[in-house]
């Protein structure tokens, strides 16, 4: 929700500016989780429109000391490590194609930092989200952004030890930072994460779409059910209102591909309806199209969509 509880997407259009579905999340730990830094991407790299931060709990990833410093100001940069058993809590940035630019030039991406898919751990938004295979920038193998190692060999935490400390440790550089990531070639589409979509209507198995969607699935579709509510909009297809409601069923699929097959969806459902992410119950974030239009007057259908015959 935006600062007002309107709608956050509600709230990025009235503003002009691009919906969460045209954003891409990534992992905001050390300074970038600062609002302060926020503020210095402004006035130092040109950084512009609203920056969508939401709070993350992580598992199996902690934020830890890096083993150089900033030329920029002499102090020490933090870097992401593995951390079995341990639980912090970060931000998840949801970056506009603009602002991952400013993240790059201020990461160094491809000489300090990389920027990757993280595999290691959980990352979990507060309303339950879990944000699988998260973008973030991480140390280079190599350079002075790997882990400072504390003469116990351990990495140093950023929770353990402020940045004033940090400064005069001793120590030297991890060789890795335990980390199984995917590195990101490129510019990273939104379009790319996740690689779910929850389909409820005519693109379900069996149904009279099907055909559109299943040259780009793989693995078997599962059932699964959405919290909301599904109408009949009268014309041959169904309306989705994500929220409170008896519930929608449905069935996920996976995408080989997200970014060939979104465009093609896309123009299929066409105006009366908008991509968005959603959360079902188990934490799984997925695709799916939403319902533009007003819904007063239709039918609700608590037992799914059954196509008419006919």
């Amino acid at each position: 929700m935006a600062p007002d509880g309107q709608d956050l997407d509600d709230w990025l259009a009235d503003h002009g500016e691009p919906p969460l579905a045209a954003r891409t999340p990534v992992l905001a730990y050390g300074s970038n989780a600062n609002p302060s830094k926020v503020t210095w991407l402004r006035e130092e790299l040109g950084l512009t429109g609203p920056a969508v931060v939401l709070r993350a709990r992580c598992e199996g990833l902690a934020a830890v000391w890096a083993a150089g410093f900033r030329k920029s100001d002499g102090q020490r940069p933090a870097t992401l490590a593995a951390a079995p058993g341990l639980e912090e809590e970060h931000a998840v940035w949801f970056a506009t194609a603009d602002q991952l630019r400013v993240l790059d030039r201020c990461e160094g991406r491809g000489l300090r930092y990389q920027l990757v898919r993280v595999h290691t751990g959980r990352v979990t938004l507060f309303d339950g989200s879990v944000i699988d295979s998260v973008l973030a920038y991480t140390g280079r193998a190599g350079k002075h952004r790997m882990p400072l190692l504390s003469p116990a060999g351990r990495p140093v935490r950023c929770a353990d030890v402020d940045q004033r400390r940090a400064r005069f440790m001793a120590g030297r550089a991890a060789l890795t930072d335990g980390l199984d990531v995917t590195p990101v070639h490129g510019d990273p589409s939104p379009d790319d994460w996740p690689d779910r979509l929850f389909v409820y209507g005519t693109l379900q198995p069996g149904l009279s779409a099907w055909d559109v969607v299943a040259p780009f699935v793989v693995d078997e579709p599962t059932a699964a059910r959405l919290p909301g509510l599904l109408l009949d909009s009268g014309r041959g297809y169904p309306a989705l209102r994500p929220g409170t409601g008896p519930g929608v069923p449905g069935h996920v699929l996976r995408l080989e591909s997200p970014e060939d097959a979104l465009p093609v969806l896309d123009e299929y459902e066409g105006d009366e309806y908008r991509r968005v992410r959603v959360t079902l119950p188990d934490g799984r974030v997925c695709w799916t199209y939403l319902w533009t239009a007003a819904v007063e007057g239709l039918a609700v259908l608590p037992d799914g969509w059954a196509e008419p015959h006919g």
